[in-house]
């Protein structure tokens, strides 16, 4: 029986290798070694903060070496880092953090003060960690990481021999790692995995196998006979589950994460990285981050070397083959993954492009453990122009947590199997590939962000001038989707605009819900129940646009 627990894996690739990098941050490398001991020191801190077993602490950060760090610190001491998406306003994180019952939150700087603004409300929470960042100071309410981590000390392990910190209650696979996603209706959910099953899911895509019943032994084994692993660069963020899981498994196999400093997405600032970190894989998601990629190299071919790069993996939103194509050029050699995951289910499908061969956008190879299953309960017939949802068994999660109900309607048993259900739905080619049609619902997707219609639609609606609204997705080249309100304005009230419609939103809600474009109609037209038409409006704003839904 296999034995996977992330704290002891990465335990014992800093026995193994305290010297090799682990975690880079602009011009800062931290070594496993150093990792190891900041890791034991935070844990320690947390401990003495009462802290006990599968306590959640929130990651409230962007992009930086103490987001990997901290969730260490999580595993040695059994805890679950709760990803904190740092684009929410209040009343989102507020439902986030009191959802996931969390106890601390370790906080970049810059967010003091909009916690400032709701801390009396989050009565659970107790412990607040502040990262330095340059820019507020530390508030009297939390205390600096820095001094919580404290000075680097002997390296841990068997090549240190210092002490680690475990929780009175120890470790094991059956610790929970969760992963909070918007999913398919308007409030985030706590995905929750067992990290054996999380570990062998990731593992078993990785570049390095490790065996599915295996442990921090063969862990050991590998890594004395092949050494450091390979340098990642995610330029998603880490609280994404495309960033944050490939994060892990580059740790778990002894290799390097490279962020970037800066928080807004910079093509040259990544492809300078590359060169000087010599990276081999980067992360990254669709065309919103490989069409600006593919702009840079174009405009400047023979600025970057790109011969470390083994390949770039994507995940989250449309990736099409013509940028693929163009990327491919500047680096024939390297493989281009698209890889078809969410939250609550790793590995449906993939699909290769490299200098030798392409693919289609959209159309994926089903992975070993997906069936595409038809309205009929059965299994959709390979080129019968049928489609399906997508079902993936084997290593899934436990379910959603703190709600049955969901967890029912996603994760269902199937001919007396259990299978991950999120709601995407596809056709199944004649040669058993897959084209991807999209989510059942009408939630939209942009630049890899899920958002949710009524939930926006709610914020126009508080506008003075607004009758009524319904707010859609249409096609977008950079971002997949693009969010575009439909507005049913008051024949008496003043004239609303655009801008303000747009500006009511971002004043209620993260800034990517926030529309980009406003169309202005007599009528939404709703059904004498109050129901709308999303698929008309989807079809009318796209005209409206000049944009083809095909």
């Amino acid at each position: 029986m296999s034995k996977w627990n992330y704290g002891d894996v990465w335990e014992a690739v800093a026995d193994e290798l305290p010297d090799a990098p682990a975690l880079t941050h602009g011009d800062r490398t931290i070594r496993w070694g150093e990792l190891d001991v900041r890791a034991d020191n935070l844990a320690r801190w947390l401990l003495a903060a009462g802290v006990v077993h599968q306590d959640k602490v929130a990651l409230y950060l962007y992009n930086c070496s103490e987001y990997l760090e901290a969730t260490f610190a999580c595993f040695k001491l059994g805890l679950v880092p709760i990803n904190t998406n740092y684009r929410y306003a209040d009343d989102e994180l507020l439902y986030l953090w009191e959802n996931a019952d969390t106890v601390a939150v370790v906080f970049h700087g810059t967010f003091v003060e909009r916690i400032e603004g709701i801390r009396h409300r989050l009565t659970g929470v107790r412990s607040w960690l502040w990262v330095d960042d340059g820019t507020a100071s530390c508030p009297p309410w939390a205390v600096s990481y820095a001094e919580a981590v404290g000075t680097t000390g002997e390296v841990a392990g068997a090549n240190g021999g210092g002490e680690r910190v475990r929780g009175p209650w120890g470790r094991g696979p059956d610790d929970v790692y969760m992963l909070y996603t918007g999913g398919t209706t308007g409030m985030p959910k706590g995905v929750m995995w067992r990290q054996d099953d999380l570990f062998a899911r990731l593992n078993s895509a990785g570049f390095r196998r490790y065996p599915e019943d295996g442990g921090p032994d063969d862990v050991r084994a590998e890594l004395q006979r092949s050494g450091p692993g390979m340098t990642l660069l995610p330029a998603c963020p880490l609280m994404h589950g495309t960033g944050g899981f490939t994060s892990l498994e580059c740790l778990s196999e002894g290799g390097r994460v490279v962020t970037l400093a800066s928080r807004q997405f910079d093509p040259v600032e990544l492809l300078d990285a590359v060169g000087r970190e010599k990276v081999n894989g980067l992360i990254i998601v669709g065309d919103a981050f490989a069409r600006p990629i593919l702009s840079a190299l174009d405009a400047h071919p023979a600025r970057w070397d790109l011969s470390s790069l083994v390949g770039i993996i994507s995940s989250g939103v449309m990736w099409s083959e013509e940028t693929k194509q163009g990327l491919l050029r500047h680096r024939p050699a390297m493989l281009l993954v698209d890889a078809f995951s969410s939250s609550e289910a790793i590995g449906m499908g993939s699909s290769v492009s490299s200098g030798a061969s392409s693919s289609k956008t959209a159309r994926f190879t089903l992975g070993p453990e997906v069936r595409v299953i038809g309205a009929d309960g059965g299994d959709v017939e390979p080129g019968s122009g049928e489609s399906g949802v997508l079902a993936l068994g084997g290593r899934i999660p436990i379910g959603y947590y703190k709600d049955e109900v969901k967890t029912a309607a996603t994760f269902r048993t199937i001919d007396g199997v259990r299978y991950s259900v999120p709601g995407d739905y596809a056709e199944v080619g004649t040669d058993g590939s897959i084209h991807l049609l999209g989510r059942g619902s009408v939630c939209i997707n942009t630049g890899g962000e899920k958002v949710y219609p009524e939930e926006v639609e709610e914020s126009v609606k508080t506008l003075d001038g607004v009758v009524d609204a319904v707010v859609v997705g249409i096609p977008h080249e950079r971002f997949g989707e693009e969010i575009v309100a439909v507005v049913e304005p008051s024949a008496t009230a003043p004239a609303v605009s655009a801008a303000a419609v747009i500006e009511q939103v971002k004043s209620r809600l993260a800034g990517y819900k926030a529309p980009r474009r406003v169309r202005f109609v007599t009528t939404i037209g709703r059904s004498p129940s109050g129901k709308v038409d999303y698929a008309r409006h989807r079809s009318e704003t796209a005209e409206w646009a000049g944009v083809s839904l095909d």
